[in-house]
């Protein structure tokens, strides 16, 4: 497994070479054109959104009154892409792998509206190289606003802090969400007990998604 994980590591964070052609899983070969159908709209940075299936999503979506539980950023490497996402832990996914884990496969995509001017090559690599120091870090369960351990939309928050000294949507605290719902209550019962840290600094898929910096790019 940490074998399987370097290497797509060094897929995506290596060189930026491209192959002429790529292999599909029945071993014929297509070009980069014909990959790449579908995806064309997709750049380097984009910010995917959809609704988790975790069994933590219903929670987040109550508690934050938004249909989108779970984030990442895309990258792309050739004609491939992958979502650097914080799960358990924090890694690369393979862009059609993290669509099929959401709820009917549906997703969002959306971009900085100043794209242009930040996303290029330096600006892409600066992002990876901040990425790097968080790859492989534990899934923060309790959301704190730590860099010990990483929650979907914290990594993608601070690694465009820390690239661009931007803030894509609002800091929150814990307090400050509709936590009255049985099920939002039985979940922060499993991960605070009874000393629920309501000053905790929050940043949720909600208020990225719906940050004025971000415009809509993909919707399917």
């Amino acid at each position: 497994m940490k074998t399987s994980l370097y290497l797509l590591f060094i897929l995506l964070f290596g060189c930026n070479s491209r192959d002429p052609q790529t292999t599909q899983n029945d071993g014929t070969k297509v070009s980069n054109k014909e990959e790449k159908q579908g995806t064309t709209s997709l750049k380097n940075g984009d910010l995917i959104f959809h609704t988790s299936q975790s069994r933590q999503s219903q929670a987040i979506q109550l508690a934050t009154n938004s249909k989108y539980s779970h984030m990442g950023i895309i990258y792309q490497k050739g004609n491939q892409y992958f979502v650097y996402e914080a799960v358990q832990p924090v890694k690369i996914t393979p862009l059609k792998t993290w669509i099929n884990r959401g709820e009917a496969g549906k997703y969002v995509v959306k971009r900085l509206k100043n794209a242009e001017e930040l996303l290029t090559a330096s600006g892409i690599q600066k992002m990876k190289m901040i990425g790097k120091q968080h790859l492989n870090k534990d899934y923060d369960l309790r959301f704190e606003w730590s860099d010990n351990k990483m929650y979907c939309s914290e990594l993608v928050w601070k690694v465009y802090k820390e690239a661009f000294n931007i803030e894509i949507g609002q800091l929150e605290r814990l307090g400050d969400f509709d936590l009255s719902d049985p099920i939002v209550q039985q979940k922060l019962k499993e991960r605070y007990g009874n000393q629920l840290p309501k000053e905790e600094l929050v940043i949720t898929p909600d208020q990225m998604f719906n940050s004025e910096k971000l415009v809509l790019v993909e919707e399917k």
